[in-house]
């Protein structure tokens, strides 16, 4: 596998998507764990339409010069809030035109698709989100046992 450069790849990326093109890649990071898997999961990206957009959905977009993958948990009129599954309190806001992507399936190793409209998938995000103060604890306890 080659390396380059994140700017080098996102610049890529965006205008893959641009063109209209779907892009997969490999996960890099722990901020949408557990649901998604570092160095384990790809995503498979496709372009979309802002009204496409709604709570919930996982896009990737451009937040203070980097680009990250996280979950819509808010729109305000053309305003979106962001947070990765595996934060506890961090949260990002941007613009509709800082979205470049929208997350459509998951490619698990063993190479299961698994399509973000799937019954399982919406059941055991929401279930996720939902956890509230629960959440923090339990993202404790499996960094923890991962370091173990």
């Amino acid at each position: 596998m080659r390396r380059i450069p994140n700017e080098q790849f996102f610049l890529w990326v965006e205008n893959e998507i641009a063109e209209g093109h779907s892009v997969r890649f490999r996960l890099r990071g722990d901020s949408m764990y557990p649901l998604l898997r570092n160095g384990l999961d790809e995503v498979i990206l496709y372009t979309c339409k802002n009204k496409e957009l709604k709570p919930m959905d996982i896009v990737l977009f451009r937040y203070k010069g980097k680009y990250l993958l996280h979950r819509i948990i808010k729109i305000d009129g053309n305003r979106l809030s962001m947070q990765g599954d595996g934060s506890i309190v961090a949260k990002e806001k941007c613009l509709y035109s800082d979205v470049i992507g929208k997350v459509k399936a998951i490619v698990r190793p063993s190479g299961r698709i698994i399509s973000l409209n799937s019954w399982q998938w919406r059941f055991f995000s929401f279930l996720w989100r939902r956890l509230g103060i629960i959440r923090p604890i339990i993202l404790k306890a499996i960094f923890k046992l991962k370091r173990l």
